[in-house]
């Protein structure tokens, strides 16, 4: 008897032994794989291609003038709204101005202080509608592209080329269904009506799969070793190595909602967003053009600046989904 419990005890610990260095050794990949991960990304950083001075130079005048290309609207944007009213209408219209001014600035303001609405009240609206609808997606979109990407169960496949498919159609396709939806619901003149359907984003979601493909399925089953549940796998495993994936959804939802007017789902006005404001104070006719340059240059300072803080991460998620 003794010797058979002594031949047990052996036993349970080798299963001990076992268990622990099969943990061990999980956790011994997954720290190799975090320092590979990082030694790639810094190899790529000093990665040169191997060019003649000839080839460098004229690499540099072509990527020069297509960055002058790109950025001639942005830099004409802004230079138009200092430019007076005289020489905004100029044909064919200059790129800097002669004479630079701040009047239509100065403009905008007074016909700003001048509305019924403060707005402060418009820009509350946008900033309510811009961030409750992007954090939505973003949580939405993420549970929904976990299972997608990292768990096999039926019609996975389908749900997949649903919603491949669901990019092809353009906002005024759905149009129609979506105010169908939205006044079934009940929630025409309210902000939700905006809000909700963003959740939607399918090409968030899109992209937040692709990106969670790439994740190493060892480094998952090595999480539920250690005890992890699926949600905090999604939380504290999944959700810090998709970050670019999230970071471009949230700037590019960002955009697409910062600019939005209400269109046929706000009638109230005090309801109304900012650039629904902005749009409706330059509607005066030529003598506004100056306001209305202005608030051009207004309504492009909150994105670009969150697209150039965000700008790397953008290109390292269209690099990985597959996106040109």
């Amino acid at each position: 008897m003794k010797k058979k419990n002594l031949k047990s005890i052996k036993t349970e610990n080798n299963v001990v032994t076992n268990n622990d260095e099969l943990l061990s050794s999980l956790r011994s990949m997954e720290s190799s794989w975090i320092q590979k991960s990082r030694l790639k990304r810094r190899s790529k950083k000093k990665v040169r291609l191997s060019r003649s001075l000839k080839g460098d130079i004229f690499l540099s005048i072509v990527l020069g003038l297509f960055a002058l290309f790109s950025a001639y609207p942005l830099v004409f944007t802004i230079f138009n709204a200092l430019k007076p009213l005289d020489e905004i209408f100029i044909f064919p219209p200059k790129l800097f101005p002669n004479n630079i001014t701040f009047d239509n600035f100065v403009d905008l303001f007074n016909l700003i202080g001048n509305t019924q609405i403060p707005i402060l009240r418009y820009f509350y609206n946008t900033v309510f509608v811009t961030l409750l609808g992007t954090a939505g997606h973003v949580l939405i979109a993420s549970l929904a592209a976990y299972p997608l990407a990292k768990h096999d169960f039926p019609g996975r496949t389908i749900i997949n080329q649903i919603v491949v498919y669901s990019l092809m159609f353009s906002a005024a396709v759905t149009s129609i269904p979506n105010y169908m939806i939205i006044s079934g619901l009940g929630l025409v003149d309210s902000p939700w009506a905006i809000i909700i359907p963003s959740w939607g984003f399918t090409l968030g979601l899109f992209l937040m799969r692709q990106f969670m493909v790439r994740v190493p399925t060892e480094l998952l089953e090595a999480a539920k070793m250690d005890g992890a549940g699926e949600y905090t796998i999604y939380w504290k495993v999944v959700m810090p190595i998709v970050k670019p994936a999230w970071l471009t959804v949230v700037i590019l939802l960002f955009q697409s909602l910062w600019s939005t007017d209400g269109g046929s789902l706000i009638f109230t006005e005090s309801l109304k967003p900012l650039s629904y404001a902005l749009q409706q104070i330059v509607s005066g006719g030529i003598a506004r053009t100056g306001a209305a340059a202005a608030v051009s240059v207004i309504m492009l300072i909150v994105p670009i600046s969150v697209f150039v803080i965000n700008q790397s991460r953008i290109i390292d998620t269209m690099a990985s989904s597959g996106l040109k």
